[in-house]
């Protein structure tokens, strides 16, 4: 019985032993710290991307209009020079601007005439449904290696365009009325396959009021 009682003690010291060395305690800032050392900074990579690359390369914007015009003649070739997309697919993007007349201001987006008079096309400005590649991919400067995951790929766009519905959006739309004239730049998402150039929605990269 004694023998028992003994190798029973003995059991139990070696089991508190292991078990106290085998817990650590750590500082929760220092858990925190240790977590994210390496985790992609999407917020940081579209401010960076957005300041560098977007705005530097509005200068590059395809005149809308003109576009629209090459798109009903010569589709091909203005899918192939004109058109980005990181992955494979029929959706492509294209880096726009252009001038119109606001005819409408809706809930969910802006319906504007395109200017000059002559060109006679309507298109809308979204100012509520703000998501998707387009601003991302239209310039045509990233490139799927830039990215070891989708996800991370995917933030960058939900960052990019949050940054329009907080920052570009609000402001314009507490000062644009109907008849008043904007000039903008954005992209524009178009299915190569099932092409509709009556449906056109530009995801807006900058907005001003250029006279009323």
């Amino acid at each position: 019985m004694q023998k028992k009682v003994i190798k029973y003690t003995v059991a139990l010291i070696l089991l508190l032993v292991v078990g106290y060395n085998s817990v650590y305690i750590k500082k929760l800032s220092e858990v925190k710290a240790a977590s994210t050392v390496g985790k992609f900074d999407a917020a940081a990579y579209a401010q960076t991307f957005w300041k560098e690359k977007l705005t530097p390369g509005l200068t590059k914007a395809n005149n809308l209009p003109e576009l629209l015009t090459l798109l009903k003649s010569e589709k091909e070739n203005a899918f192939k020079n004109y058109s980005h997309a990181l992955g494979i697919g029929n959706l492509r993007y294209f880096l726009i601007k252009g001038e119109g007349k606001i005819t409408a201001i809706n809930e969910n987006d802006i319906s504007v005439t395109l200017l000059p008079d002559s060109v006679g096309k309507d298109v809308k400005i979204a100012t509520e449904f703000v998501y998707g590649n387009a601003v991302r991919d239209a310039l045509g400067i990233l490139s799927i290696n830039d990215f070891s995951n989708t996800m991370d790929m995917n933030n960058v766009s939900a960052e990019l365009n949050k940054k329009i519905r907080t920052e570009i959006i609000p402001p314009f739309r507490a000062q644009a009325k109907k008849g008043d004239v904007v000039a903008f730049t954005g992209a524009i998402e178009l299915n190569q396959a099932h092409l509709r150039l009556d449906e056109i929605e530009v995801i807006p990269v900058s907005l001003k009021l250029v006279r009323d």
